[in-house]
């Protein structure tokens, strides 16, 4: 789309008109600039919000999930973009992100590290801070259900081991998977990564609940504490 940019929406022709274009044509004939567009409904008094969607997703490189760790404080810096704005932004990516998970999160059976790193990084795989998870499954593996047990900063984030566990034993879980995020994007373990799965495991032994793995997440991949042979 080649618009002047100092014309209003409401200058535009009806089937350029990012909400006309929905309604007539569905929401996947709109190109990302379009729907950004939508959520914000109005630019700045130099340029239509068709031209300020654009910038703001070429400061992400065009890349949703970029956009999905821009903070609002870093949205409310483009013209035009206020709190109301930033925040519709961020709730429907959130949204979009949930959805994302919701596809993955079903009773299925976790049969390798890799079913696991599937089910997880929608969840955490993006994300701009640490968060640990813990994955109740049966004796059969059978998905049960998943917890955050505790979110960090950009480093690192504490666990209750105990509460944890507490949670498995109400699931009425016999086996568990552990997985939290790596914001930097490297998969090599810390010596507190390796110091929580032994804890984890002796606890575990106690309980007689079994320890699968512990999954590192980043946004393109993981590190497997079982099949590193770490467990």
């Amino acid at each position: 789309m080649n618009l002047p940019t100092h014309f209003s929406i409401k200058q535009w022709s009806e089937n350029d008109r990012p909400r006309e274009k929905l309604l007539t044509q569905g929401a996947r004939k709109l190109s990302n600039t379009e729907l950004v567009a939508i959520l914000i409904g109005s630019g700045n008094s130099q340029e239509s919000a068709v031209r300020l969607s654009q910038r703001i997703l070429a400061s992400v490189s065009n890349r949703l999930t970029d956009l999905e760790k821009t903070s609002i404080s870093q949205l409310i810096k483009f013209k035009g973009i206020g709190n109301a704005k930033a925040v519709s932004i961020a709730a429907a990516l959130e949204l979009s992100r949930r959805r994302r998970f919701e596809i993955t999160e079903n009773p299925s059976k976790l049969t390798s590290s890799k079913s696991a790193f599937d089910l997880l990084r929608p969840l955490v795989g993006d994300l701009p801070h640490e968060e640990f998870w813990i994955v109740f499954l049966n004796n059969s593996h059978m998905f049960l259900g998943s917890q955050q047990l505790s979110k960090g900063g950009i480093s690192q984030t504490t666990v209750d081991i105990r509460l944890a566990l507490k949670q498995a034993l109400l699931h009425g879980s016999t086996a568990i998977i552990l997985a939290h995020n790596h914001p930097s994007g490297a998969l090599t373990p810390s010596t507190s990564d390796y110091e929580i799965t032994s804890k984890f495991k002796k606890g575990c032994d106690i309980l007689d609940i079994k320890l699968l793995d512990h999954l590192i997440v980043t946004e393109n991949s993981y590190f497997s504490f079982a099949d590193n042979g770490d467990l």
